[in-house]
């Protein structure tokens, strides 16, 4: 490793190269052959906890705070009007909302039981909330709004009573945050598994600023001109290890929980994250290994397209209903999977894999052909 002062604080190849794995795991995650045989890796904690599939939205939240920072410097470091690049940041996070309504209302369009937060909408929320901060604070503003998201959540969820409820509690339901979206958007339009709580609810964005800003902040340090590469890596891993460690001492008390989004939660993943970063750092930016990582940048740059694009074919494929070769009715995905992958193993998880590993191939294929023509979709 180089002990020289990094002088070129521009584009990370290694934050393509994240955001493309980070978008892998989510397409293997949400796209298994059969939901009902699953390998538990790939399946969300049940509650309290964390799986390999937990890590994935965390991580492009951290994702999203580093880009950002990196996008915006130039203009914070200028000391330009900021009134037109404000309302850029606005206007993308628009459309990133709008998006995810999309895919709530699609293919029923049923606006009395669409659900108003999601994904999308709480990577738009993020976006918005950290640009402006990012913006308007310097380093030190933002590590104390970090701890003051952190720890205002924890006191909320785990002191305030709820209201028609009782004492505080961490339950699905009957949480503070499950309460607050009650009262906003009624149970209506909250996530249709539920309809009494959302897993990307309102009170939880608080605690997911946080995990941007974990991102924003790690930029800030990969970007000091004055910084030997040594001291940017040895930087990473510390705050990475020391994350971690916070975030699994706090587990004792406010638990490690990805729908609740919490403080611990935040910690833990984020930690994982800029280690994630480090190692990858070290490997594309500063080795110049970057040939193994094409697939994973062709993925990183056309993140909302694979978002969106994976979500939407989902859902048409189930408008077609077909006989089934196993027997009974589907959609055309099931049948697609019925037909052309369960005959070849007998393991119906590793089944439920093949399927997932199929679809990520065919978005690979399309997504490299895009890449190669330097088609980008940015929303």
């Amino acid at each position: 490793m180089s002990n020289v002062v990094s002088a070129n604080p521009g584009r990370l190849i290694s934050l393509d190269v994240f955001r493309g794995l980070t978008v892998m795991g989510m397409v293997v995650v949400n796209n298994p052959g059969d939901w009902g045989h699953i390998y538990p890796p790939l399946e969300h904690a049940e509650w309290h906890g964390c799986t390999p599939t937990d890590l994935v939205f965390p991580f492009f939240l951290f994702i999203v705070g580093v880009s950002l920072a990196y996008a915006l410097a130039g203009v914070k470091q200028r000391g330009e009007p900021q009134g037109s690049v404000l309302a850029q940041v606005l206007r993308r996070a628009a459309v990133l909302f709008g998006l995810g309504l999309l895919l709530s209302l699609y293919p029923r369009f049923d606006f009395s039981v669409v659900r108003i937060m999601g994904v999308l909408q709480r990577i738009a929320l993020v976006y918005l909330g950290c640009s402006v901060i990012y913006l308007k604070s310097d380093w030190r503003t933002q590590v104390g709004l970090l701890v003051a998201f952190l720890a205002g959540y924890a006191a909320l969820l785990q002191l305030v009573p709820v209201p028609g409820v009782g004492p505080a509690n961490l339950e699905p339901a009957t949480n503070l945050g499950a309460w607050l979206d009650r009262a906003v958007f009624t149970e209506a339009h909250l996530w249709k598994q539920s309809r009494t709580w959302d897993p990307e609810g309102l009170l939880g964005t608080l605690p997911a600023l946080g995990t941007g800003l974990l991102g924003v902040l790690a930029a800030q340090w990969l970007r000091r001109p004055d910084l030997a590469t040594a001291a940017k890596m040895g930087g990473l891993v510390a705050a990475g290890v020391l994350a971690v460690g916070l975030g699994l001492v706090w587990n004792r008390w406010f638990p490690i929980n990805k729908a609740l989004w919490t403080s611990s939660y935040v910690l833990f993943t984020g930690g994982l994250a800029l280690l994630v970063l480090a190692a990858l750092y070290w490997l594309c930016d500063v080795r110049g290994s970057r040939r193994w990582a094409t697939p994973a940048v062709a993925f990183g740059v056309n993140a909302i397209a694979v978002f969106v694009g994976s979500a939407l074919l989902s859902r048409t494929f189930g408008l077609f209903k077909l006989a089934l070769p196993g027997g009974g009715v589907g959609g055309l995905k099931e049948w697609l999977y019925d037909w052309g992958i369960v005959p070849f193993f007998s393991d119906p998880r590793t089944a439920s894999l093949a399927g997932a590993v199929v679809c990520l191939l065919v978005w690979w294929a399309v997504l490299s052909l895009l890449y190669r023509r330097h088609w980008v979709w940015k929303a």
